[in-house]
């Protein structure tokens, strides 16, 4: 393995699709060897891995003695599950590359190709393609300089004179100069995103193991998310810029050919330069959406429940935040009812006044044992005035009538009452 990515590696230069294989090569490599560091016969982490399952099932037996948990299919299935898969894939190098390695990196190159109809890797057939891109740019910029230079020969200095002279009125932005920033455009909005995204995916594969473990207890379980997310994020960004890439190609198929008949004749179609450096333009665009899009995407998958705890947490939080929220927003309606309370008791004291001076003019001296409360509005309900409030209370209260069917009561009991 090492001699075939040395070999990938010296011709990696050559161009896009050489330099995707020694990428590839070298990042299963380095996964396969940080494995073998960290899981493999005598590596660093068995200990570890060893004393984090012993915490594990310690966790789990403390939890049954103190009634946490229960002996049953719900609570012992998903802890089984999860030891499961840990175990399956921190000590098993085959089994980590025939699932984890295949889904992320062949997965969504299988996807492209299908979509484009390729045979073989789609990833490759793309990168060949813009190797041919950037071949047929390089052979216009040749011819036109051999016609340039024949030019020279047979016109004499005089006309390598005026030559010089176009070219350095024309500044950076000649035909030549502006097809060149596209390439170079291009270049970066198809290679080096391919690359970058390559690179990334290999890292995290290789520390893959290591974020495995860390699912089996609650508290470190949202890196095991986090890292998940980065997995795929990284691995499909691979598919949007081969999907993306190939229809920018099939724009530039008729500009570059238009460049190739125009260099043929001694010069770059000013035109074609620039629809050349807009498509290219248009193209670095398009990545740099694909990349948030992909983000986006990403942000939003709940990692098999891997995050759930983190959520219940933050919804509870909402939960507690909304709940005075909630509380306060009667205060306008009470607010209402406290601006009725003086009207009504006015009216309440009113009313008694005129009560009780209709009694004293046409009652005389009897007296009843009928008592008359003025009650006032608290918070919009009614209450009766209690001892020691200082509600304003009517003239008259306290004075007894005596009523029309009780005339056997004389006022002198009436006040010893």
């Amino acid at each position: 393995m090492a001699n075939a990515c040395e070999q990938l590696t010296e011709v990696a230069s050559a161009g896009v699709a050489p330099a995707l294989r020694a990428v590839d090569c070298v990042a299963n490599e380095m996964a396969a060897s940080a494995f073998g560091r960290l899981f493999g016969a005598g590596g660093a982490m068995g200990p570890v891995l060893t004393i984090l399952l012993t915490l594990y099932i310690a966790f789990f037996a403390f939890s049954l003695l103190t009634g946490r948990s229960s002996l049953g299919i719900s609570a012992l299935t998903p802890r089984m599950l999860r030891l499961g898969v840990v175990l399956t894939f921190a000590t098993s190098w085959i089994a980590y590359q025939g699932v984890v390695w295949n889904l992320a990196v062949g997965g969504p190159d299988w996807i492209a190709g299908v979509l484009m109809g390729a045979k073989g890797s789609a990833t490759q057939l793309f990168g060949d393609r813009i190797d041919i891109v950037f071949g047929a740019i390089n052979d216009i910029s040749e011819a036109t300089s051999k016609v340039g230079g024949a030019a020279q020969d047979g016109g004499g200095a005089a006309a390598a004179g005026a030559a010089v002279a176009a070219k350095g009125a024309g500044g950076l932005f000649t035909p030549e100069s502006v097809m060149w920033m596209g390439a170079l455009l291009l270049l970066l909005g198809t290679v080096g995103v391919l690359l970058t995204a390559r690179i990334a995916l290999g890292v995290l594969l290789a520390l893959g193991p290591i974020f495995v473990i860390m699912a089996l207890f609650g508290g470190t379980r949202g890196l095991t998310a986090g890292w998940l997310r980065g997995v795929v994020l990284t691995a499909v960004t691979p598919l949007f810029v081969v999907l993306g890439g190939g229809i920018t190609l099939e724009l530039l198929v008729p500009i570059i050919s238009g460049l190739v008949e125009n260099a043929n004749a001694g010069e770059i179609d000013g035109r074609g330069a620039m629809a050349f450096f807009l498509v290219a333009s248009v193209h670095v665009a398009l990545m740099v959406m694909v990349v948030k899009v992909a983000a986006t995407m990403v942000s939003g998958w709940q990692v098999f429940g891997l995050g759930a705890d983190n959520e219940r947490e933050r919804s509870g939080s909402s939960g507690q935040a909304a709940a005075p929220a909630a509380a306060s927003a009667p205060a306008p309606v009470a607010s209402s009812y406290q601006g009725r309370t003086s009207v009504i008791a006015a009216a309440g004291a009113s009313a008694m006044a005129e009560v009780s001076g209709q009694g004293q003019s046409g009652g005389g001296g009897r007296s009843g044992d009928r008592r008359t409360v003025v009650t006032q509005v608290v918070g919009g309900g009614i209450e009766p005035l209690r001892q020691g409030d200082s509600a304003p209370r009517a003239r008259g209260i306290g004075s007894r009538f005596r009523a029309s069917n009780d005339t056997g009561r004389s006022p002198a009991k009436e006040k010893t009452r």
